[in-house]
């Protein structure tokens, strides 16, 4: 049953900062699938006879590469594969199930928080026995075999049922296909106080959660409808589609614009909140508030002592370095350690293993803890649900102390979208070459104090990651960051982050791209963002 099939290298398989993302035709190039599949397996060791977790967000072409999946892991020696029902299984979900049943690792398909449908996006990713996403050193070994393969091995054991929850033999390895949502919900149990959220839906408090028709719809509709006893139609767009239906699945305020204007609106419920494509991103707006991603990792970690599983307190917070620093003065008051990481969930998994951090944030809407190694979208919601019923207050009312309390960062991120790669990378390489002569001169009346490219240096293993985003930080706290994304399919992205620290509470309710606007200003003096993009203003604005 076990076929070895000829095949040729693509020169394209270089992961991302999550895995291998292409648009779907890319994957459908004959044994284009295969051959990153194969790159995995080839790239690992010691995994005959052990388990393997395969899930995906059910975006267009999910179930079809599920059982390319599990017919190459039938004929690469697994044991046995676990699949979530239908196809379906979230990545803080896959993380968690990696980790409760300690299998061997996983395969995640997803794009996250791209478009999905016949000619948009498909991703592959692998997620190591910790339950986090492959480190650096995995992912390079994975692209070192795609630009090698000749052959790949897969079992001819035609399409595995993958609807009925059970098991069932394929190719001489076990396939079990389980609840996607029963693990997790019951996670989720253990670190929150269910009792007090089901008083507080009682009492008549009113919530949005959005799925976005995305992987988050079955786990929202059974931890906060049947479990909370939150109202019918609480979870919206609850049914996952291979298109997001026609939505882009992303929970920002251009995504997700219909739930800021409800929240926004005279009826307003009194919370809202949106996850995206996989369920790893979270969107929070309190009835007439919108909080920052980077104001929540802050808040989540000052309030997480009110939640059961986080009453022992926090061991460090861990954010990307182009997140705020709220969170820094958080960890100084709590006296626990701050770690500035590069952007990918990956970097975190090191601190999370090691003990040094319990909560981590990104300002592109990630946020989670030590409970699994990816950002959890719905967890964020239920731990702003705990703090909500444990301190009896509105999230505006949280919202506004804590910035009397710590001052406020005023932050916003500028993506300019599929911008030609060469002019990306141009201004990267021009902005990279002046960083020496930037300190001590001034921009827009605004004084330089530094300039660099960002490098980690991971306290656990003293890896270093080199070239992860450009700083240009200004006297008094301000800064502004630049750097290219690796999250998307067509041509690059430009992402600028602007920062202001403001700690006087008489101007903590100023307009955010007003208070900003210097700083927008100055980054385009200091990058050419316009000579070099073409473009007069961002693809997106958050």
């Amino acid at each position: 049953m076990i076929q070895t099939i000829a095949t040729k290298p693509y020169l394209d398989q270089k992961p991302g900062t999550s895995g291998l993302r292409k648009k779907v035709p890319v994957f459908q190039q004959e044994h284009y699938a295969e051959n990153f599949i194969q790159s995995i397996f080839d790239a690992l060791d010691g995994f005959k006879g052990k388990t393997l977790v395969i899930g995906g967000d059910g975006r267009f072409y999910n179930r079809e590469v599920i059982q390319k999946a599990i017919a190459m892991a039938a004929a690469n020696g697994f044991g046995k594969v676990m699949v979530g029902q239908g196809g379906i299984l979230s990545t803080p979900a896959a993380s968690n199930v990696i980790r409760k049943y300690k299998t061997f690792g996983g395969i995640i398909l997803s794009a996250s928080h791209n478009p999905g449908g016949p000619h948009e996006d498909f991703g592959i990713k692998y997620n190591a026995g910790n339950g986090g996403p492959a480190p650096e050193k995995l992912t390079d070994a994975i692209f070192a075999k795609t630009k090698a393969i000749s052959s790949f091995k897969t079992a001819d054991i035609g399409a595995v049922d993958i609807d009925t929850i059970g098991t069932v033999e394929a190719g001489g390895m076990t396939v079990e296909v389980i609840d996607p949502v029963a693990d997790y919900a019951e996670l989720m149990e253990s670190l929150f106080d269910f009792d007090a959220l089901r008083a507080l839906f009682k009492s008549g408090f009113r919530m949005r959660f959005d799925a976005m028709h995305a992987v988050t719809g079955p786990y929202a509709k059974e931890i906060l409808e049947n479990r909370l006893g939150a109202p019918k139609g609480t979870a919206r767009n609850f049914i996952p589609l291979p298109d997001f239906g026609g939505h882009h699945p992303d929970p920002n305020l251009v995504h997700a614009k219909h739930l800021y204007d409800e929240m926004m609106g005279p009826d307003a419920p009194d919370f809202g909140a949106a996850s995206d494509g996989d369920g790893d991103r979270n969107l929070i707006i309190g009835k007439g508030i919108f909080v920052t991603p980077s104001d929540s990792v802050a808040m989540l970690a000052a309030n997480a002592h009110l939640a059961p599983g986080y009453k022992a307190g926090l061991t460090g917070i861990a954010r990307s370095m182009p997140t705020s620093g709220a969170a820094d003065r958080v960890a100084e008051k709590l006296g626990i350690g701050i770690y500035e990481t590069p952007t990918g969930w990956k970097f975190f998994g090191n601190l999370l293993d090691a003990g040094m951090a319990t909560i981590c944030g990104e300002e592109s809407a990630g946020t989670g803890s030590n409970h699994v190694r990816e950002k959890d979208g719905l967890w964020a919601v239920l731990l702003w649900l705990n703090v909500l019923a444990a301190r009896g207050e509105s999230a505006k009312q949280i919202v506004t102390e804590h910035w009397a309390a710590y001052g406020r960062n005023y932050y916003s991120r500028h993506d300019y979208e599929e911008v030609e790669t060469d002019r990306a990378n141009a201004l990267i390489d021009e902005l990279r070459a002046k960083l020496g002569s930037l300190p001590g001169t001034s921009v827009r009346g605004m004084k330089i104090a530094s300039a660099d490219d960002f490098a980690y240096h991971d306290p656990v293993d003293s890896s270093i990651s080199e070239n992860q985003g450009i700083r240009v930080l200004f006297e008094g706290g301000s800064r502004v960051v630049f750097r290219l994304s690796g999250t998307g399919t067509s041509g690059a992205t430009l992402r600028v982050y602007i920062e202001r620290y403001e700690p006087d509470k008489s101007r903590h309710d100023l307009d955010t791209q007003e208070a900003l606007a210097d700083l927008i200003a100055a980054a385009d003096d200091i990058a050419g963002i316009k000579s070099h993009t073409g473009r007069a203003k961002p693809s997106v604005i958050t």
